[in-house]
Formats: structure tokens, C-alpha cells, sequence
């Protein structure tokens, strides 16, 4: 299994504190070292999976807009996106619980030309004013049918956002584009005349669960 860079600190900092301890329980023993432990080994698994990133193969049609983001389908409204594609989009919300897959993968091919970041507060991600108060980094990709937004969102849990690309850099479709540390959001700004596929409820996996569908472009 692979494993995002941005949690090799925590693995080896939870590996030398399990060992630690595991070592203090073989020297002294007793029931509250024992327990303390456990706990600690088991948050070191907890670790573990969280900064998983497996191997999500894109779908083969070259139309299809992929999840950025791995969860459920929380929300999918009409909504003014001034900041990058300054008209009325499509956006949807994807709640990412801390059991989940939290790199985050480019939905579409294009090249990047957006790229803010906006510190701010750590509501519960779910709620709707998490999309606007929350800590947040935003994503803006060009293609030859339009523009996208990805938008990073901090939870409760969360306290560090991670975005790799930078303006000017071209992405693939399903390529890492960023990683949220422990329980996030993730938005998706689409252009209205885009095709939604997806519905509220439903379960993403990053880089793999199409979205929308891209408008085929007609050459002249």
C-alpha cells in the first residue's frame, strides 16, 4: 500500500513511541502501562490508514469528471463562484470522515490558473457555512471545455492543508493534486452546462467515482 509523504513524521514518530512503551512493559510490566501501550499502538494504526493513498484508476472515458475528493455526496446546489469562474456553477460537496482516503486527485485534464488560500475557522465540514468560514485552498483548472474549481476545506479535526500544483502547471485527470490532514471537505465547481451524474448520498472515491460529464466540444 502507498502512503502520502506528508504522514512519514507521524508513522515514525508513532513507531518509536509504540516500541517505547512496548519496551517499558517488557521491563517494568503492569496493567497501566499495558493500556498505555495498546492506545498507543492502536492510534499508530490509526496513522496508518489515514495517510493511505491507494492506486484509483480513472474511468477510459476521456469525457467523464472524476472525484477530487474521497467520501459521501453531501450537497449539490446552483451557486455564484466569483473567484475563479465568475459566473453561476454547479457545486458539488464531498464530506470527508476521517476513515477516509484524504489525498485529493485533479477531476479533469486541463492547466492550472487559480491558486488562493484563505485561513479561517474549523466548523464541523459538513455544515453549509464550513464551504465559506473554514480554512481553505482553492484550485482553479482550465480546460478546452471550461473551468473547474477544486476547493480544499478544513474540518473540525483538520489543521493543515496541502496543495501541490502551482499556476501554470498542467495536471491529468486523476493525478494528486493535495492532501487534507484529519477530516475535511472537498467542493467542486462546475460550469452549469456540465452533465452531473452523481447524486446527494452517494460514496466518491478519489480520482475514480465519475461526477459530470464534459460537454463535447464540436470542432469547426
Amino acid at each position: 500500500m502507498r502512503f502520502a509523504p506528508e504522514g512519514y513524521p507521524f508513522l515514525f514518530a508513532g513507531l518509536v513511541a509504540a516500541v517505547a512503551v512496548w519496551a517499558s512493559v517488557l521491563a517494568v510490566g503492569g496493567a497501566f502501562l499495558i493500556t498505555v501501550a495498546a492506545l498507543v499502538s492502536a492510534l499508530e494504526l490509526f496513522v496508518v490508514w489515514f495517510f493511505r493513498d491507494p492506486s484509483r484508476p480513472a474511468p477510459a472515458e476521456a469525457e467523464v469528471v472524476v472525484a477530487p475528493g474521497e467520501g459521501r455526496v453531501i450537497d449539490i446546489r446552483e451557486m455564484e463562484e466569483p473567484s475563479f469562474l465568475r459566473a453561476t456553477a454547479r457545486r458539488i460537496s464531498i464530506f470527508l470522515s476521517v476513515f477516509d482516503v484524504h489525498v485529493q486527485r485533479a477531476p479533469v485534464t486541463g492547466t492550472v490558473e487559480h491558486r488562493d488560500y484563505k485561513p479561517g475557522k474549523y466548523a464541523v465540514a459538513w455544515l453549509e457555512k464550513a464551504s465559506e468560514d473554514n480554512e481553505q485552498a482553492s484550485l482553479g483548472i482550465t480546460t478546452p471545455q471550461g473551468r473547474v474549481l477544486v476547493r480544499q476545506i478544513a474540518g473540525l479535526v483538520a489543521r493543515r492543508i496541502i496543495t501541490d500544483p502551482r499556476e501554470g502547471d498542467r495536471v491529468e485527470r486523476g493525478e494528486r493534486i493535495g492532501l487534507i490532514r484529519f477530516g475535511s471537505r472537498v467542493d467542486l465547481f462546475l460550469p452549469l452546462e456540465w452533465e452531473v451524474t452523481c447524486a446527494v448520498g452517494d460514496r466518491a472515491r478519489v480520482g475514480s467515482t465519475p461526477l459530470a460529464r464534459l460537454p463535447v466540444v464540436v470542432e469547426a
